[in-house]
């Protein structure tokens, strides 16, 4: 049923791109950066409540973060899409025994944050204002909250950062773009039009918003999780970060999937940021 309706929606958008493709395109705009879960659950709900929430603005944005104090180093959490804060749960309460100090923040269009839709652009700035505010030493980013941090750093060059990690992180937009147009079988007239709105409002052609070419530029020591069986973000993505990130490792999982929510990945990360 899902699939017919994928296919319905994406018919109905490649007709109307014969009436206006400038339309058709924006509605598929709209419907790509328009997340469709990500709202807190009662059990996130429940964990989120025992941190110190302060609300931060990236323009009219509000921006919803979540702290539990500690007394040792400082780390940055940002999730993925279609996801929440609430997501950190095993990995904060793990390192929360350390005494670190836990950042969580909530993307654009999703938990308690601002804004009706999402891009990994605006999702920068958000990382940037909480980044500014509570001076991380290290950011850890999960799928595109990993590649929004990267877009982060590479505009923002924050000092105090000392560690990145991402996890199941897409390397190039063009791939995470091109599984959406063809999973709704957009004609070329409507892909055409998308990349010509994007230029005009990022000013840039998708190829451009690039992990691996970003993190050339970042000086923070790097580790990379990415698991074999990734369905979402190709390990291929992971690669390619990993051959153009000079101060960093790869670690391979495998049967974990893109969520990468597992004990043996959170002891991975743990050790990274305990050395």
């Amino acid at each position: 049923m899902a699939s017919i309706f994928v296919k319905l929606v994406g018919l109905s958008i490649n007709g109307l791109s014969y009436i206006s493709k400038n339309y058709a395109a924006d509605k598929a705009l709209l419907l790509f950066s328009k997340p469709r879960k990500g709202q807190i659950t009662k059990t996130q709900a429940e964990f989120l409540k025992t941190s110190v929430k302060k609300t931060l603005y990236y323009e009219d944005f509000e921006i919803m973060t979540y702290k539990w104090p500690g007394t040792q180093k400082t780390i940055l959490l940002a999730h993925g899409w279609e996801s929440n804060s609430g997501r950190w749960k095993p990995l904060a309460k793990h390192l929360k025994k350390k005494n670190y100090t836990i950042i969580c923040l909530d993307a654009p269009a999703h938990g308690n944050s601002g804004s009706a839709h999402f891009n990994a652009i605006l999702y920068s700035e958000f990382i940037n204002i909480a980044a500014q505010h509570f001076k991380p030493d290290i950011i850890i980013g999960h799928s595109v909250g990993g590649m929004a941090a990267v877009f982060f750093q590479h505009k923002y060059q924050l000092q105090h950062l000392k560690k990145l990690v991402l996890l199941g992180a897409p390397s190039e937009f063009t791939g995470v773009f091109k599984s959406y147009t063809n999973m709704l079988s957009y004609n070329q007239r409507v892909i055409k039009q998308i990349n010509k709105i994007i230029l005009e409002r990022f000013g840039a052609l998708p190829e451009s918003f690039s992990t691996a070419r970003y993190i050339k530029k970042i000086d923070a020591e790097g580790l990379i999780i990415h698991d074999e069986d990734d369905k979402i973000i190709p390990y291929n993505d992971a690669l390619l970060i990993k051959n153009n990130y000079k101060n960093s490792q790869l670690i391979t999982t495998k049967g974990l999937g893109h969520s990468l929510n597992h004990k043996s990945v959170t002891l991975h990360v743990s050790e990274f940021i305990d050395n």
